[in-house]
């Protein structure tokens, strides 16, 4: 049996800090920015020649906080609530025998800058600090299969949820878009409406107050029956940007 040895060409610099929010699938949260950065030496313009001519890229990747001993033929997809089993290899789960992701995403801009070069992402589903071993140009005519069947996740996830945001947290969220990040609201309005809660908890009343991170802003968060108010966005505490 042969073995390989992948070398990542890049990283992922990401909205999402941590894994809990960060959508099931890529495209769901279309105002989700990211920037892969290249490492050298194939952060070089000659490696991304014509690459601008495409508006989408395949993003191969590692999921590098799921990385176990061994593996389970079998997993508990979020999209049959997490009480049923299926195949690893049915499912998207990022605990695989080759913890390896792939994501379809928007090319939004290629910036190069003294022969140094990045690619500016939209819509992705990557955690902060992901490594990448390879990107691909999506090719509409050979990757876009409309006759295709989604067997258990035939359809797009309805969550049926509302975001509102409170007094406190409209200020915030103003002062944040204003300083640093302008699609602020409109990102946590999406990621928020997908109700990123465990499969066990969707549907049920939770009064337990939720923080996921975003950026450098911790973003809480509670449940009302099928309303979720956005309740405070505080700076990230000092000694966990350390950890």
């Amino acid at each position: 049996m042969c073995s390989y040895d992948f070398q990542p060409i890049g990283i992922i610099h990401s909205c999402y800090r941590e894994k809990f929010g960060i959508p099931r699938q890529p495209g769901l949260v279309t105002a989700a920015s990211a920037t892969l950065e290249l490492y050298a030496p194939y952060d070089c313009p000659e490696a991304l020649a014509e690459l601008q001519g495409f508006s989408h890229v395949w993003v191969v990747f590692v999921f590098h906080q799921a990385l176990r001993d061994g593996w389970k033929p079998t997993v508990r997809p979020p999209r049959l609530g997490g009480n049923q089993r299926v195949g690893v290899f049915a499912s998207r789960s990022p605990f695989r025998p080759n913890p390896i992701g792939l994501s379809a995403v928007v090319l939004e801009d290629i910036q190069c800058r003294n022969g140094h070069c990045q690619l500016k992402l939209q819509g992705g589903d990557f955690l902060d600090g992901t490594p990448v071993l390879d990107i691909k140009p999506y090719l509409p005519y050979a990757d876009a299969l409309p006759d295709a069947l989604g067997g258990f996740a035939a359809q797009s996830p309805e969550s049926g949820m509302t975001v509102v945001f409170g007094e406190l947290a409209t200020a915030q969220c103003a002062m944040w878009e204003r300083a640093q990040y302008p699609n602020l609201r409109q990102l946590i309005e999406q990621v928020l409406q997908a109700d990123p809660r465990p499969a066990y908890r969707i549907g049920r009343e939770d009064k337990q107050l939720f923080g996921m991170r975003l950026y450098d802003i911790d973003v809480k968060w509670i449940v009302r029956g099928n309303q979720i108010e956005v309740t405070a966005l505080l700076p990230q505490k000092m000694e966990d940007k350390v950890r």
